[in-house]
């Protein structure tokens, strides 16, 4: 039986067929109802409709596909505890580059709103965050917008990249292996993500546990490309001896 939930999203679906996205005001109108409403029907719905950044998009997925709405609410203690170890490294006046994913904001979250540095970023949920710090210049790589993981893919990495040259980088990944190093899902998120790996200076891989150990279509590239693996628990032998023997720092 259609609840007047199922036949809201079903209405929302359709007008996604004619439009790419619809700001959550224009949703609201459109179902008459309150934007409270669209974001619970959103938040309990398992279907193909998402809200990022304000705006309700259709975003279909598969078993291979990272969503970032999907992994916003998933294991959140677990990435706090490994961002507020990565955000103790960040120093007065660094330039810092911010991957994207769910983990990041929370390393911004734990900066002191008294440290003063600037912030590099490509990522939607990233750049939300950095600009709650008072004394934070924000850097955003603009270019083509991508829904299901919320970044801006530059169309030329020489556009503002080319121009940088971060003292210290904090990057995610959705697999960390020590055969296959660090991978992620999207291949449109290696390009910022390799420029960040050639040119910044101390590098800073941060996970929570549940990536230990998978492997994703996308690689980063090696282990050995960071300076610091950070996370919420011990990796299992294999990693932990690989560090130690390439003299990565292993946080946890």
């Amino acid at each position: 039986m259609e609840t007047r939930r199922d036949e809201r999203i079903g209405k929302l679906i359709h007008a996604l067929k004619r439009s790419d996205k619809l700001h959550l005001k224009e949703a609201a109108a459109l179902l008459d109802v309150s934007e409270m409403t669209v974001r619970r029907d959103l938040n309990s719905h398992g279907g193909p409709v998402v809200l990022l950044g304000g705006y309700v998009v259709l975003e279909p997925r598969g078993a291979s596909h990272y969503l970032i709405s999907d992994q916003e609410t998933r294991l959140v203690e677990e990435k706090r505890k490994a961002a507020h170890l990565a955000a103790t490294l960040l120093k007065a006046h660094q330039m810092a580059f911010f991957d994207c994913g769910t983990t990041t904001p929370w390393i911004i979250e734990a900066i002191s709103r008294d440290l003063p540095f600037t912030g590099v970023c490509y990522s939607l949920n990233t750049f939300l965050a950095l600009q709650e710090k008072p004394l934070c210049r924000v850097i955003l790589c603009g270019g083509e917008f991508h829904a299901s993981n919320a970044i801006f893919k530059p169309l030329t990495l020489q556009e503002t990249l080319g121009h940088l040259s971060p003292d210290i980088a904090f990057y995610s990944a959705a697999g960390v292996d020590p055969q296959h190093g660090a991978t992620c899902f999207n291949l449109d998120e290696l390009p910022v993500k390799q420029w960040a790996m050639r040119h910044a200076r101390y590098h800073v891989l941060v996970v929570d546990h549940s990536k230990f150990g998978k492997v994703r279509p996308a690689r980063m590239g090696e282990l050995t490309c960071f300076d610091a693996i950070i996370s919420d628990r011990r990796p299992d032998d294999a990693l932990t001896a690989l560090a130690k023997a390439q003299s990565i720092d292993l946080l946890y």
